[in-house]
Protein backbone atom coordinates (compact mmCIF):
# COMPACT_ATOMS: atom_id res chain seq x y z
CA UNK A 1 0.00 0.00 0.00
CA UNK A 2 1.40 3.49 -0.82
CA UNK A 3 2.31 5.94 2.03
CA UNK A 4 0.34 8.86 1.96
CA UNK A 5 1.91 12.17 0.77
CA UNK A 6 2.20 14.80 3.44
CA UNK A 7 2.27 18.30 2.90
CA UNK A 8 4.08 20.77 5.49
CA UNK A 9 4.85 24.17 5.15
CA UNK A 10 6.86 26.68 7.07
CA UNK A 11 6.24 29.91 7.87
CA UNK A 12 7.44 32.80 9.30
CA UNK A 13 9.88 36.10 8.60
CA UNK A 14 13.33 36.37 7.85
CA UNK A 15 15.46 35.58 10.54
CA UNK A 16 13.09 33.36 12.57
CA UNK A 17 15.14 30.23 11.75
CA UNK A 18 13.13 28.31 9.17
CA UNK A 19 15.93 26.87 6.96
CA UNK A 20 17.83 25.41 8.92
CA UNK A 21 15.10 23.66 10.51
CA UNK A 22 13.85 22.57 7.22
CA UNK A 23 16.72 20.62 6.24
CA UNK A 24 16.88 18.57 9.52
CA UNK A 25 13.07 17.74 9.23
CA UNK A 26 14.27 16.88 5.38
CA UNK A 27 16.64 14.35 7.18
CA UNK A 28 14.48 13.01 9.58
CA UNK A 29 11.96 12.09 7.36
CA UNK A 30 14.30 10.17 5.11
CA UNK A 31 15.67 8.31 8.25
CA UNK A 32 12.34 6.90 8.37
CA UNK A 33 12.40 6.15 4.41
CA UNK A 34 10.37 8.77 3.51
CA UNK A 35 11.37 10.89 -0.10
CA UNK A 36 11.10 13.93 0.16
CA UNK A 37 10.56 17.04 -1.93
CA UNK A 38 12.21 20.35 -0.22
CA UNK A 39 10.99 23.51 -2.27
CA UNK A 40 10.14 26.68 -1.46
CA UNK A 41 7.99 29.97 -2.27
CA UNK A 42 7.54 32.02 -4.21
CA UNK A 43 9.55 29.73 -6.55
CA UNK A 44 9.89 25.88 -6.68
CA UNK A 45 9.87 25.60 -10.32
CA UNK A 46 11.30 27.48 -13.53
CA UNK A 47 8.31 29.80 -14.22
CA UNK A 48 7.95 30.62 -10.49
CA UNK A 49 11.49 31.29 -9.77
CA UNK A 50 11.48 33.94 -12.10
CA UNK A 51 8.22 35.13 -10.74
CA UNK A 52 10.33 35.63 -7.72
CA UNK A 53 13.27 37.60 -8.76
CA UNK A 54 10.15 39.92 -9.76
CA UNK A 55 8.46 40.14 -7.06
CA UNK A 56 11.31 40.19 -4.60
CA UNK A 57 13.06 42.93 -7.16
CA UNK A 58 10.95 45.02 -8.98
CA UNK A 59 8.69 48.17 -7.62
CA UNK A 60 4.99 47.19 -7.90
CA UNK A 61 1.60 47.57 -6.67
CA UNK A 62 -0.01 45.60 -4.15
CA UNK A 63 -2.66 44.46 -6.29
CA UNK A 64 -0.02 43.12 -9.01
CA UNK A 65 2.32 41.29 -6.54
CA UNK A 66 -0.60 39.05 -4.65
CA UNK A 67 -1.47 38.45 -8.43
CA UNK A 68 1.97 37.45 -9.59
CA UNK A 69 2.45 35.34 -5.77
CA UNK A 70 -0.83 33.42 -6.63
CA UNK A 71 0.66 32.64 -10.38
CA UNK A 72 3.98 30.98 -9.33
CA UNK A 73 1.51 29.29 -6.68
CA UNK A 74 -0.41 28.18 -9.09
CA UNK A 75 2.39 26.57 -11.35
CA UNK A 76 4.32 25.19 -8.57
CA UNK A 77 1.08 23.06 -7.07
CA UNK A 78 0.47 21.79 -10.60
CA UNK A 79 4.45 20.84 -11.92
CA UNK A 80 6.06 19.97 -8.36
CA UNK A 81 3.72 19.90 -5.16
CA UNK A 82 0.49 17.88 -6.52
CA UNK A 83 2.64 14.98 -8.31
CA UNK A 84 5.16 14.99 -5.59
CA UNK A 85 2.06 13.84 -2.99
CA UNK A 86 0.69 11.78 -5.88
CA UNK A 87 3.99 9.83 -5.55
CA UNK A 88 3.39 9.52 -1.25
CA UNK A 89 6.54 11.87 -1.13
CA UNK A 90 6.57 14.20 1.70
CA UNK A 91 6.59 17.66 0.54
CA UNK A 92 8.32 20.29 2.66
CA UNK A 93 7.66 23.39 1.42
CA UNK A 94 8.96 27.29 2.71
CA UNK A 95 5.99 29.34 2.84
CA UNK A 96 3.02 29.08 1.22
CA UNK A 97 -0.58 31.04 0.94
CA UNK A 98 -0.42 32.10 4.43
CA UNK A 99 2.79 34.30 3.71
CA UNK A 100 0.64 36.13 0.90
CA UNK A 101 -2.13 36.37 3.64
CA UNK A 102 0.57 37.66 5.98
CA UNK A 103 2.75 39.61 3.94
CA UNK A 104 0.56 41.08 1.07
CA UNK A 105 -2.79 41.28 3.43
CA UNK A 106 -1.28 42.17 6.68
CA UNK A 107 1.73 43.89 5.67
CA UNK A 108 0.90 45.44 2.70
CA UNK A 109 -2.56 46.21 3.52
CA UNK A 110 -3.81 44.40 0.96
CA UNK A 111 -7.71 43.28 0.60
CA UNK A 112 -8.06 39.85 2.28
CA UNK A 113 -11.08 39.24 0.50
CA UNK A 114 -9.43 39.07 -2.79
CA UNK A 115 -6.54 37.10 -1.45
CA UNK A 116 -9.25 34.81 -0.09
CA UNK A 117 -11.12 34.77 -3.95
CA UNK A 118 -7.51 33.94 -5.42
CA UNK A 119 -6.89 31.83 -2.89
CA UNK A 120 -10.11 29.82 -3.94
CA UNK A 121 -9.24 29.97 -7.80
CA UNK A 122 -6.44 28.55 -7.64
CA UNK A 123 -5.93 25.94 -4.75
CA UNK A 124 -9.00 24.45 -5.58
CA UNK A 125 -8.59 20.63 -6.64
CA UNK A 126 -11.58 19.85 -9.01
CA UNK A 127 -10.54 16.00 -8.63
CA UNK A 128 -11.93 16.09 -4.98
CA UNK A 129 -15.04 18.25 -5.52
CA UNK A 130 -13.30 21.77 -5.51
CA UNK A 131 -12.11 20.94 -2.14
CA UNK A 132 -8.67 23.73 -1.70
CA UNK A 133 -5.02 22.09 -1.38
CA UNK A 134 -3.95 23.42 2.02
CA UNK A 135 -0.43 21.66 3.86
CA UNK A 136 -1.45 18.99 6.60
CA UNK A 137 0.57 21.01 8.78
CA UNK A 138 1.90 24.27 8.94
CA UNK A 139 4.62 25.15 11.29
CA UNK A 140 5.46 28.74 12.40
CA UNK A 141 8.45 29.96 13.79
CA UNK A 142 7.08 33.08 15.49
CA UNK A 143 9.78 35.82 16.26
CA UNK A 144 9.32 39.38 17.49
CA UNK A 145 10.17 41.02 14.55
CA UNK A 146 12.76 43.35 16.51
CA UNK A 147 14.99 39.89 17.25
CA UNK A 148 14.73 39.10 13.72
CA UNK A 149 15.74 42.35 12.73
CA UNK A 150 19.29 41.96 15.07
CA UNK A 151 19.89 38.58 13.71
CA UNK A 152 19.83 40.01 9.97
CA UNK A 153 21.63 43.14 10.74
CA UNK A 154 24.26 43.20 7.95
CA UNK A 155 23.70 39.83 7.14
CA UNK A 156 23.25 40.04 3.49
CA UNK A 157 21.42 43.31 1.06
CA UNK A 158 17.84 43.38 1.89
CA UNK A 159 15.61 42.63 -1.02
CA UNK A 160 12.51 44.98 -1.02
CA UNK A 161 10.11 42.56 1.95
CA UNK A 162 13.78 42.75 4.20
CA UNK A 163 14.31 46.16 3.83
CA UNK A 164 10.72 47.01 4.90
CA UNK A 165 10.57 48.99 8.50
CA UNK A 166 10.00 47.11 11.96
CA UNK A 167 6.12 48.28 11.73
CA UNK A 168 6.02 46.07 8.94
CA UNK A 169 7.04 43.24 10.23
CA UNK A 170 5.36 43.84 13.28
CA UNK A 171 1.86 43.85 11.01
CA UNK A 172 3.23 40.75 9.62
CA UNK A 173 3.20 38.86 12.06
CA UNK A 174 -0.02 39.85 13.17
CA UNK A 175 -1.23 38.33 10.11
CA UNK A 176 0.15 35.07 10.84
CA UNK A 177 -1.49 34.96 14.28
CA UNK A 178 -5.05 35.51 12.81
CA UNK A 179 -4.21 32.87 10.17
CA UNK A 180 -3.58 30.61 13.18
CA UNK A 181 -6.63 31.67 14.86
CA UNK A 182 -8.98 30.81 11.98
CA UNK A 183 -7.25 27.27 11.36
CA UNK A 184 -5.18 26.21 15.07
CA UNK A 185 -5.41 22.60 14.43
CA UNK A 186 -3.90 23.30 11.13
CA UNK A 187 -0.90 25.23 12.87
CA UNK A 188 2.54 23.98 15.30
CA UNK A 189 3.27 27.37 17.10
CA UNK A 190 7.06 27.65 17.56
CA UNK A 191 8.42 30.10 19.64
CA UNK A 192 12.00 31.09 17.76
CA UNK A 193 13.53 33.29 20.08
CA UNK A 194 14.87 30.41 21.71
CA UNK A 195 18.07 28.21 21.91
CA UNK A 196 18.33 26.29 18.28
CA UNK A 197 18.29 23.13 20.07
CA UNK A 198 15.23 23.80 21.69
CA UNK A 199 13.33 24.86 18.67
CA UNK A 200 14.27 21.95 16.91
CA UNK A 201 12.61 20.14 19.77
CA UNK A 202 9.36 21.74 19.75
CA UNK A 203 9.45 21.65 15.47
CA UNK A 204 10.25 17.59 16.17
CA UNK A 205 7.32 16.99 19.02
CA UNK A 206 5.18 18.71 16.64
CA UNK A 207 5.76 16.10 14.30
CA UNK A 208 5.81 12.86 16.46
CA UNK A 209 2.32 13.95 18.38
CA UNK A 210 0.60 13.46 14.91
CA UNK A 211 2.30 10.07 14.47
CA UNK A 212 4.79 11.22 11.19
CA UNK A 213 7.60 11.11 13.07
CA UNK A 214 8.88 8.29 15.44
CA UNK A 215 10.66 9.59 18.34
CA UNK A 216 14.22 9.08 18.80
CA UNK A 217 14.89 8.16 14.54
CA UNK A 218 16.56 10.24 12.20
CA UNK A 219 17.18 12.93 15.88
Amino acid sequence: MQTAGLFITFEGIDGAGKSTHIAGLAEAFRAQGRAVALTREPGGTPLAEKLRELVLNDPMDPLCEALLMFAARRDHLQQVIEPALARGDVVLCDRFTDATFAYQGAGRGFDLDVLGQLERWVQAMPEQGGRLRQPDLTVWFDLPPAVAAERLAGARLPDRFESQPLAFFERVATGYADRMRQEPARFARVPSDQAKDAVWRDVRQAFEQRGWLRAGVGA
